[in-house]
């Protein structure tokens, strides 16, 4: 691995402490939008250890934001997830197959590969720079930046000054200690054994499975590279020594795997948590992932949620420093994240539950109930096809609410599906929008209605056009267009209709009048 020996810049836009997926993400997304960033880690190169093993279609398509191509890293297609119980059976199922915006509903992946990709696109930008070997000791601000002295691993200290600092650094991050952000009051914990073996090919299982099984829970997966992984609940007296010895995890995984044959790749006892900040931000230094907000596993959107605080706050960072926006909009980071990063920790706080009743008598009751709601059908979609799942829609942000009394089929996130350029290249809709704020026409130009000062100061707040037609129609030479092949953007009856969509891909505004859209939109950005 190439080490950098020459000393760090004395000064940078965007510091990022830590190197994981989510401050490697973040990283790739400046890159994109052109911002100067320096990452920092104390490692210098990747643990070769899996830890995340789910993405859903919404970090696939945050992945995608950051540039990585469908096949930068393996994965595995995860058609359903299967809820078992040893006294009532099978007593709950979600449907994960097909596809959303574009991307699978629930992949496993191996998180070292998904690094490594990460990695290999923020050294694609020339304005981002990664250097292994340091660790935050201190952070200053003041009212034109953050000082951050760091120490190097020769012993030296030295200072970055920053314009603005994220903490990516993970669940004990220094960031938010310094910030004065540790999290508060009592944590539900618990202790899982974690063990992933290898050499499963044609043996794993192809699905999710929870076993509920209150005497041990067991959750249950398989993950690229021939990788199977089970998690293990430690029961009341249990240590990390016993649990993690090679005789007490064959025991285990005996009814799957014969002794002779199981080759272990990692095992470990972890503690599961479930935190959140009171804010993740302060001043000019913001928090993203684990550093902001910890999960336990169980709905698999730990590290969906960081990819999710990434694509959030990278934009509205890059916006500000090139002054097509004022400061002011980075308050709305917190303010859209922290409430679904909450709701995620519920939901998977209640799905613990669900995973892990406590005796024989509540499995019985909790086991049987979800299974008896299966047979009221409006209940058991909702369970089924992960309608149970939090929507990833914000309450207040940078986005003009929807006027009351129209009911508009967007807020949150713009639809994504395969559309055809006029030079005849088939893909998803998102590269097509590329890295602006767009006005989107759908069925009509979205520059008929716009005089040309208005498209000036459009333009000039980093503001782009995208005309969507249907499948066959051509678009005028002015503006760029597509044919929405795949119908997922044109339908629900909105042509004729109009949306800014962020770089982010929220929709920040929708409506019939394109000069109003735009002069409300860019109020949003402020002076």
């Amino acid at each position: 691995m190439h080490h950098e020996k020459n000393p760090l810049p004395q000064a940078v836009d965007v510091l990022i402490i830590g190197n994981g997926p989510v401050g490697a993400a973040l990283a790739a997304l400046l890159g994109r939008y052109g911002v100067q960033a320096l990452v920092l880690d104390k490692a210098h190169d990747i643990l070769p250890m899996p830890r995340a093993i789910a993405l859903d279609n919404e970090a696939l398509r945050i992945l995608q934001l950051t540039g990585l191509a469908e096949d930068a890293f393996d994965k595995i297609v995860i058609p359903e997830v299967r809820m078992h119980c040893p006294m009532v059976g099978q007593f709950g199922r979600a449907n994960t197959s097909g596809s959303l915006d574009g991307h699978p509903k629930l992949v496993t992946f191996y998180q070292p590969d998904l690094e490594r990709s990460l990695r290999a696109q923020q050294r694609r930008f020339d304005s981002v720079r990664s250097v292994g070997g340091f660790e935050l000791q201190d952070l200053a601000q003041d009212a034109g930046g953050v000082s951050a002295t760091l120490l190097g691993e020769d012993g030296m200290q030295q200072t970055v000054r920053a314009r603005y600092l994220v903490g990516a650094d993970g669940a004990s991050s220094r960031v938010r200690s310094l910030i004065g952000q540790d999290f508060q009051g009592r944590s539900y914990s618990e202790d899982w054994l974690i063990v992933d073996a290898s050499g499963r090919e044609r043996q794993a299982i192809d699905h999710v499975e929870f076993i509920c099984d209150h005497r041990r829970p067991t959750p249950h997966m398989p993950a690229p590279g021939g990788r199977e992984r089970w998690e293990f609940m430690l029961q009341a007296g249990e240590t990390r020594e016993q649990m993690e010895s090679d005789e007490r995890i064959a025991a285990l995984l005996e009814r799957w795997i014969a002794r002779d044959d199981l080759k272990i790749e990692r095992k470990a006892v972890y503690r599961f948590h479930a935190r959140c900040c009171e804010r993740f931000q302060s001043g000019r230094v913001f928090l993203v992932g684990d550093a902001a907000h910890i999960t336990p596993p169980f709905v698999g959107q730990g590290l969906v949620a960081g990819l999710r605080d990434a694509a959030n706050l990278a934009w509205k960072l890059a916006w500000v420093l090139d002054g097509r926006a004022a400061p002011g909009i980075l308050d709305s980071y917190d303010e859209e994240r922290r409430p679904h990063a909450r709701e995620m920790i519920g939901l998977a706080k209640l799905m613990g539950r669900l995973v892990m009743p406590s005796s024989a008598p509540m499995a019985l009751l909790g086991h049987g109930l979800m299974r008896g709601l299966r047979l009221v059908p409006p209940l058991r979609r909702h369970f089924e096809e992960l309608e149970i799942k939090p929507k990833n829609v914000f309450r207040n942000g940078l986005f003009v609410p929807p006027a009351r009394g129209r009911r508009l089929r967007r807020v949150g996130l713009f639809p994504q599906g395969l559309v055809r350029a006029s030079n005849g290249a088939i893909g998803l809709s998102d590269d097509v929008l590329g890295d602006r704020l767009t006005l989107v026409g759908l069925g009509v130009d979205p520059r008929a209605q716009l005089d040309s000062a208005l498209q000036r100061r459009w333009e000039k707040a980093g503001g782009a056009y995208l005309q969507v037609g249907l499948h066959g129609q051509k678009g005028n030479a002015a503006t760029p267009f597509v044919e929405d092949i795949g119908q997922a953007l044109l339908g629900g009856g909105s042509a004729g209709s109009l949306a800014v969509v962020r770089p982010d891909r929220i929709v920040m505004h929708e409506g019939l009048h394109g000069a109003t859209l735009l002069h409300e939109s860019l109020a949003l950005l402020g002076p």
